[in-house]
């Protein structure tokens, strides 16, 4: 029976293109024939853009923007630092296009269906229902009935994303960077796409949200207010501009266990908070290791992966969340800082800490 991945996002497609490259006539199921445009994953890593190498995607031909330098604002004075590595910003429905026809194109079966819930063995979709000889689900940040992941955070931290198109200044002040502001409460990356865009992504706890009545607006106003160099790019945003958003993200969440015959990837398998770009890395590797293992040992062999997943990605979400800890509380954030400035070598460090390794266990595509 032909193994069913479910998501044609970065893992879903990178499990994929493995899987019909290795015979396995993998089916990819997606809830849409356009790829969407999800919030998070506008910047690609330099180890991001190995994998979509490997995988066969070109990123700059999809009309990536090379990125060569990080940004940092927190409580002082900016601080700069060069890329261990060039990376790319690339809306994600670039990259999910590019990575949907690159699996289709290695032998995956496109099918356009809606998931309703998910069991070892099993999967009910509109259409009707499916037994396949394995389930690859990569479902992204929307969990599937059945394969719920825990939220137990008192308050809970959601995304939100606007992009401006067109505005030759805020490209000019953005220049060849990835710009992280960090603020009580959350933080936002900008960053350079395709077409003369600029990708504004936020993560704020929902506290910040109820502070500002629940507007987004009114929350991106405030947040311009208290941190003057982030509302310097705020004001490019129109008043009417749309501000999408995703509630509940379980940043920090790892799939440690699962059941034969279902493995789980990208953010069903680990959520790293986003301000260390490494989401998409992840996303890749995990569907790469994961259809690398199913080959070798097939439905059997998903118990297995999930551990060793879940010990290779442990290091990166936990640096991940210890920098984000420490930029929000002020007095650690300052001391921080000012550590980082004078061992300016210690912010690629932090970057590299929290980058995913392509784990000696898998089998390059």
């Amino acid at each position: 029976m032909r193994p069913l991945v479910l998501g044609a996002g970065p893992a879903g497609c990178a499990a994929a293109i493995v899987l019909a490259r290795g015979g396995a006539a993998p089916v990819l199921m997606d809830r849409s024939r356009t790829p969407g445009d999800a919030l998070c994953g506008g910047f690609l890593s330099w180890r991001t853009v190995r994998n979509l190498q490997a995988l066969g995607v070109d990123a700059e031909g999809a009309g990536a923007v090379r990125v060569t330098r990080l940004r940092y604002f927190g409580h002082g004075e900016p601080i700069e630092a060069a890329l261990p590595e060039p990376g790319l910003g690339l809306s994600r429905h670039a990259l999910d296009s590019a990575l949907r026809r690159a699996a289709i194109a290695a032998g995956a079966q496109e099918r356009i269906d809606h998931a309703l819930d998910v069991a070892p063995g099993r999967v009910r979709t509109r259409a009707g229902e499916h037994t396949p000889g394995a389930i690859f689900l990569a479902s992204g940040k929307h969990d599937v009935r059945g394969q719920p992941r825990p939220r137990l955070a008192d308050d809970p931290v959601l995304g939100c994303r606007v992009r401006l198109c067109g505005d030759p200044e805020l490209q000019r002040v953005i220049g060849d960077a990835v710009e992280l502001h960090c603020f009580a409460g959350g933080y936002a990356g900008i960053v350079r796409q395709e077409n003369g865009t600029v990708n504004i992504c936020m993560a704020v706890h929902k506290s910040r949200l109820a502070g500002a009545g629940g507007d987004l607006h009114r929350l991106f106003a405030q947040l311009a207010v208290q941190n003057p160099q982030l509302g310097r790019r705020l004001d490019h945003v129109p008043a009417h501009e749309a501000i999408q958003s995703i509630g509940a993200v379980p940043y920090g969440f790892i799939a440690r266990e699962t059941s034969c015959g279902l493995f789980r990837l990208g953010d069903q398998a680990a959520v790293i908070p986003s301000l260390a770009g490494e989401g998409v890395s992840i996303a890749l590797t995990s569907g790469i290791a994961a259809a690398s293992a199913y080959l070798r040992g097939g439905p059997e062999a998903a118990p297995a992966f999930q551990r060793r997943f879940a010990r290779l990605v442990r290091r990166p979400v936990g640096a991940a969340a210890l920098l984000w800890r420490v930029s929000e509380l002020r007095e650690h954030g300052v001391v921080a800082e000012r550590v980082a400035r004078l061992f300016p070598w210690l912010l690629p460090m932090a970057m590299n800490a929290s980058r995913v390794s392509q784990p000696s266990w898998v089998t390059q595509p």
